[in-house]
Formats: structure tokens, C-alpha cells, sequence
């Protein structure tokens, strides 16, 4: 019996390092080979649906872990990399988490494709305008629950996620980006300081209301 039990816990050892080892080359340079432009390769963003909303790019779950801690935990379990001050404002008591499991249906969405037309937009207006979109904020979980739910993402793409800015511990307010550099997949921080100006072309991801107000219906941008 104590030989079979040994056996047992062996083989139980073994599969545990397989599906560790699988895990961990989930977020692996190699999964992901594609170059990509700056700007999006999954066609426009401002695509609309039937009903003249912006067209969703991406569903994904939120509500899977528990707390900060479990979510951190998993992201380095699946080997994705995460920057110092990026892993710092998830463990910041901003950074809040849904207690069950919800989907959020997301967009992706340039300044230019809003309406821009300067070389560089303050964040508070790229904020403002896409409410006018029927474009909320996202939650501040969205960063890593895409991050562990997107492992195909391209080489050179970075998804600024339009949050409230979370301070870090100095006080510096950041917002996630969800990226490929092309070193393997990772989670970083960008500065959100409110004189910081950004590209026309960054990529920015937003949450789709469900009930498109008038407003967006009648100023959203025609597709391409």
C-alpha cells in the first residue's frame, strides 16, 4: 500500500509540473509571432454594430480570483511579466475586484478615431470624449484579467486601459497597459499625470455600455 501511494503521489508530483510548465509558457515570447503597426490590426475600431453602437473587440470575464494577492499569483504562474510599479497598483487598495464572475464587452479606440485632430491629447479629454461615445472606463481589474485572457496578443501592440488612475505608494498616478514588446507578453504602467500628452494614435481600450445613449448613436464616427 505505502508503494502505491508513493506511485501515486509521483504521478501526481509529475502532473502538476506539466500543467505548471504549460502555464508558464502561456505568456512565452514564442506563442506570438505577428508584427503589427501602431495602430490596430483587428480592423477599425470604430466599426458600429447593427444597433450603431462601436463594434466590441473583445468579451472577457472578470470575478475569477478572490483578491489581489490570487490574481498576482496567476499572473506569474502563466509567466507573464509585470512591471514593478504595475504589479505595486494592483496591490493598492484602488484597485478594486468584482466579488462573482461578470463579463465586460471591450473596445479599442484611438484619439484620431474619436474625433482628434492634434498630434497629442490630454488623457482627461481622450476620457471625456469617448463617454460621448457610450464608452465607460474600465474597471480597474480589466488590465490583468485581459492580460491573462488575451495569448495571442501581437508583436508591438500596447493597449493603454482607460481607468481611473490608481496612485502608486509615491503617489504617482498610472494606468495599465496590456502588451507584447517582443520579449513575451506583459502588464505595465503608464503614467496618467493629468499634463502628460498623449499620441493621437495610442491604442486605448474602453468598456462598452450595453444601452448606447442617443448622443453616441448620432456623432459616432462612420466605418471605414
Amino acid at each position: 500500500m505505502v508503494k502505491r501511494a508513493l506511485i501515486i503521489c509521483g504521478l501526481c508530483a509529475v502532473t502538476v509540473v506539466l500543467s505548471g510548465g504549460e502555464a508558464r509558457a502561456q505568456c512565452a515570447a514564442k506563442d506570438v509571432v505577428r508584427s503589427v503597426p501602431t495602430t490596430l490590426s483587428h480592423g477599425p475600431s470604430n466599426e458600429q454594430d447593427r444597433d450603431g453602437a462601436a463594434k466590441i473587440w473583445k468579451t472577457i470575464t472578470l470575478g475569477a480570483f478572490a483578491n489581489s494577492f490570487a490574481l498576482r499569483s496567476a499572473l506569474d504562474a502563466a509567466n507573464c511579466g509585470i512591471g514593478d510599479l504595475a504589479e505595486e497598483a494592483i496591490a493598492r487598495p484602488a484597485f478594486t475586484q468584482e466579488l462573482a464572475k461578470t463579463s465586460v464587452d471591450l473596445v479599442v479606440v484611438t484619439p484620431a478615431e474619436l474625433g482628434f485632430k492634434e498630434a497629442s491629447v490630454p488623457l482627461r479629454d481622450i476620457y471625456a470624449r469617448s463617454e460621448k461615445f457610450g464608452l465607460n472606463l474600465a474597471p480597474a481589474e480589466v488590465g490583468p484579467e485581459l492580460r491573462l485572457q488575451y495569448f495571442d496578443q501581437p508583436v508591438g501592440e500596447f493597449l493603454h486601459v482607460g481607468t481611473k488612475a490608481i496612485a502608486t505608494w509615491s503617489g504617482d498616478p498610472v494606468i495599465l497597459v496590456v502588451a507584447n514588446g517582443g520579449a513575451g507578453l506583459i502588464l505595465i504602467d503608464q503614467s496618467a499625470r493629468s499634463d502628460i500628452q498623449w499620441p493621437s494614435n495610442a491604442v486605448f481600450l474602453f468598456v462598452r455600455q450595453r444601452a448606447t445613449p442617443n448622443i453616441a448613436k448620432a456623432h459616432m464616427p462612420e466605418s471605414r
